[in-house]
């Protein structure tokens, strides 16, 4: 029996959003494994969905550009919200994703690219953190083009022109109208930021996620006769590909409408067929936790399990 830590409890509460004890439990009876943990405390119907906390540790800006049929979007993160706001550390974020949007959006090919005014860009970086006295680095950078057509853009919790906390670029091709295009490739990436979808459509989902989901869905109703699961796991299923799959999410500018009906019905003012392509947002900081020890001997003191 493994050893079931606070710092185990928290984790797992964080993620799931489950009760202190709840969680406790779940980790006793999966022997510590926090993904089995998680499944468990979902086949209660103790927790909704593997999450990650959005407390985070990692600082800095979302870093957006557009530039006719090309769009990207980077993250540079720093140790505090006050480098953030630095306009040297603004400017550093700008040109790199000035930078991305010229030559490449490759981290590894962008951090070794040349950095306007010398050197490349990781020592640009180098030199930010040198003069700033904080540790900064180029967490990701990813791209988007169309052949014909526009990237819509939108910056949430924007501080400057192009930078913000969540940044989201939409490709829409399309022979039509660019200005409309434009519009509507913005409602769509402010969409995106609200409802943070998980892929396009459900071919663009890990086969492993859709696994995982349908196996918890049949544990849930376990001692049912077989062909009613079946039908109870392909209904949830279906339920869940409209909680994460971008076309199939209800349009928040217009509910009656999923994402998919509300680009369809653009055609006519945009002047032709449109077809989201795809889309990329990023958030800042999301997927690195930080650390909580208050919280950790809260969690020790009242579950009796060791810090």
């Amino acid at each position: 029996m493994a050893t079931v830590t606070a710092g185990m409890v928290k984790d797992l509460r964080e993620k799931t959003g489950a009760g202190m004890m709840d969680c406790k439990t779940a980790l006793d009876q999966n022997n510590g494994d926090i993904e089995a943990a998680i499944d468990w405390l979902r086949t209660k119907g103790l927790a909704k969905a593997a999450k990650k906390s959005g407390r985070v540790a990692a600082e800095g800006l979302i870093g957006l550009r557009v530039s006719g049929k090309k769009g990207v979007v980077v993250e540079v993160n720093s140790e505090t919200d006050f480098v953030a706001r630095n306009e040297e550390f603004q400017s550093l974020v700008t040109t790199i994703a000035n930078v991305a949007l010229e030559k490449s959006a490759n981290v590894d090919a962008l951090n070794g690219t040349h950095y306007p005014g010398g050197g490349t860009v990781q020592e640009a970086i180098q030199n930010a953190i040198a003069t700033i006295g904080e540790n900064m680095t180029l967490r990701r950078a990813a791209e988007l083009s169309v052949h014909e057509g526009a990237i819509g853009s939108y910056i949430h919790s924007s501080i400057a022109d192009g930078l913000g906390k969540i940044g989201v670029i939409v490709a829409l091709e399309s022979t039509g109208k660019a200005d409309e295009l434009l519009a509507l490739g913005r409602q769509i990436a402010m969409h995106v930021a609200a409802a943070n979808p998980q892929a396009l459509d459900a071919s663009g989902l890990d086969a492993g996620t859709i696994a995982r989901e349908k196996a918890v869905l049949a544990e849930k109703n376990a001692g049912k006769p077989a062909n009613v699961i079946e039908k109870i796991v392909e209904s949830g299923i279906k339920t869940y590909y409209k909680e994460v799959c971008l076309l199939e999410q209800s349009y928040i500018h217009d509910p009656s409408k999923t994402v998919a009906q509300a680009v369809k019905e653009a055609a006519g003012r945009v002047g032709g067929p449109v077809e989201l392509k795809g889309f990329v947002r990023y958030a800042l900081g999301e997927g690195i936790e930080k650390q909580e020890s208050d919280f950790a001997a809260e969690v020790a003191a009242a579950s009796g399990v060791k810090a």
